[in-house]
This record gives structure tokens, sequence and C-alpha cells, in this order.
């Protein structure tokens, strides 16, 4: 099991390769095995992660048999954050 370091870290590669790969447009998503394999983060943590920021409301997921991402898409609310990170006014951390 990933720590908390590793947790965190893991949800905010998820946003930031989510929103470059997307160009900050919530009508587009990508792949959870593109995400895989861009990160290189072990399937359950994956997981984990996507189930998070779905929580937050930050991405929306589609999901496939097994607990497994089969797309994942930026919300309004992911985006604004995004932008606020890329501007420099993020407030705290995910």
């Amino acid at each position: 099991m990933a720590t908390l370091h590793e947790r965190k870290t893991y949800r905010d590669q998820v946003l930031r390769v989510l929103y470059e790969a997307v160009e900050g447009n919530r009508l587009l998503g990508i792949t959870g095995a593109q995400l895989r394999r861009d990160l290189h983060v072990p399937e359950p943590d994956l997981a984990a992660a996507c189930t998070y920021l779905a929580g937050e409301g930050l991405i929306t997921v589609d999901w496939e048999p097994g607990n497994t991402p089969a797309m994942v898409t930026l919300t309004h609310e992911g985006i604004r954050r995004m932008e606020a990170e890329e501007e420099g006014t993020a407030t705290g951390p995910t």
C-alpha cells in the first residue's frame, strides 16, 4: 500500500497529466491505460487516486470491471484548480 506522500503525489500527477493532455478542455479525456503508461503508477494506486479526485469533484471516471479507470475527464472545478495552480494562486494541497 502506498504511503500518504505517495498517494498525494499520485493524485497531483493524475491531475497534471490529465490537464496537460486535454489542454483544459473538459469535453476531452484520457484512458486509464494512458494514465498508467504516463505515470507508471500501480493499478490499485491509480484507482485509489481517481476515486479520491472524483470524490473531491475534480475529475469524472468511467470505470471498467475490476475497479479500473476506463476514461478520465476533468470537471469544471478540476480545470479551475489546475488553472489556479498554473497562475500560482492555488490554495492547499490535494
